[in-house]
């Protein structure tokens, strides 16, 4: 019995084949909810405090911040509780609070 070949075992021709490391469907950051790493402390807005700077916007590493109408809001599904842009809001509208 004889080994199959990959081309075999995916059903194309070897024209066909994608080149070896090659991501044949982009995957997006939006698929991944990156927050299930966040440990203890998560970063909640005080609207009455917020002045619309967006200095946290600015410096959020994994742009979770985003910016309504209003205020700025946490996208808790991909912030992962860093704390930067708690640091960075100079009204101190950002308070990292455990979960």
């Amino acid at each position: 019995m004889s080994e199959k070949s990959l081309g075999e075992k995916m059903k194309l021709p070897w024209n066909q084949m994608p080149i070896g490391g090659a991501m044949m469907v982009p995957g997006t950051s939006t698929e991944y909810k990156t927050g299930d790493w966040r440990i203890q402390l998560k970063p909640v807005v005080n609207h009455e405090k917020c002045v619309m700077c967006l200095l946290c916007w600015i410096f959020c590493p994994d742009v979770s911040i985003y910016r309504t109408e209003k205020t700025v809001e946490i996208d808790y599904y991909h912030c992962k509780g860093c704390g930067v842009c708690s640091s960075e809001c100079p009204t101190k509208a950002i308070d990292m609070v455990k979960e």
